[in-house]
């Protein structure tokens, strides 16, 4: 089965109860939060619960959490001025 990248985009404050849960049950804690799932049958059903507070993309081979350095000096590697 293919894989999906869902992530949160809106809040769940203000919202049913069980809405909150869910995006809990799929790993979401806050917004701009990816997780990634199989699409099984129970969590397309998930996402459709709350599909108006999440983006799903087709995942692309990446793992989840793997995201790219920044740019730039690493931390604690200053270099002095003289």
């Amino acid at each position: 089965m293919a894989n999906v990248r869902i992530t949160q985009v809106r809040s769940a404050a203000s919202r049913k109860a069980d809405q909150g849960r869910t995006l809990r049950a799929l790993g979401l804690t806050r917004i701009r939060s990816s997780v990634v799932h199989e699409d099984r049958p129970e969590i397309l059903g998930m996402i459709n619960k709350v599909s108006h507070l999440v983006a799903v993309e087709p995942a692309n081979g990446r793992a989840e959490g793997d995201r790219k350095r920044r740019s730039g000096s690493p931390r604690g590697k200053k270099e002095s001025q003289s």
